[in-house]
């Protein structure tokens, strides 16, 4: 039974990581892309190691595992979320179908401070620039 769990728990790994993989390939902007391996890819390897884990039925190969899960649910958003913020503040372009761009206008890129009222940093760089 545990080895037929484990099969399962593999091949849905493999499935979200394939899925990653074709997201990667297919979506049209960098911020898509990035959310879409990442959420696929960290789950795809949580359920390879859960099958690895019922695989050798081995309490050292259980903990190594649940490091691993641990390790990548702990770094893979903060990871994400730097590479998604560097993308945007390099200017990399948005899809033309995103509807709403909620940073345009609320980041102060000389103090690096973010503002809950975009009209005051963007007034503010107005009035400086004259």
């Amino acid at each position: 039974m545990a080895q037929s769990v484990s099969l399962i728990l593999l091949l849905l790994g493999a499935l979200f990581m394939f899925l990653a993989s074709i997201g990667l390939v297919r979506m049209p902007d960098v911020l898509m892309r990035m959310h879409s391996t990442t959420k696929s890819n960290t789950l795809g390897v949580g359920l390879i190691m859960l099958g690895v884990a019922l695989r050798f039925d081995d309490f050292a190969i259980a903990v190594r595992s649940l490091a691993i899960v641990i390790f990548l649910f702990s770094t893979a958003p903060v990871a994400a979320h730097m590479i998604g913020r560097a993308a945007y503040l390099s200017g990399v372009p948005l899809w033309d179908g995103t509807l709403s761009d909620e940073m345009r206008g609320r980041y102060d890129l000389e103090t690096h401070t973010l503002s809950s009222r975009g009209k005051d940093i963007a007034s503010a760089q107005e009035a400086g620039s004259d």
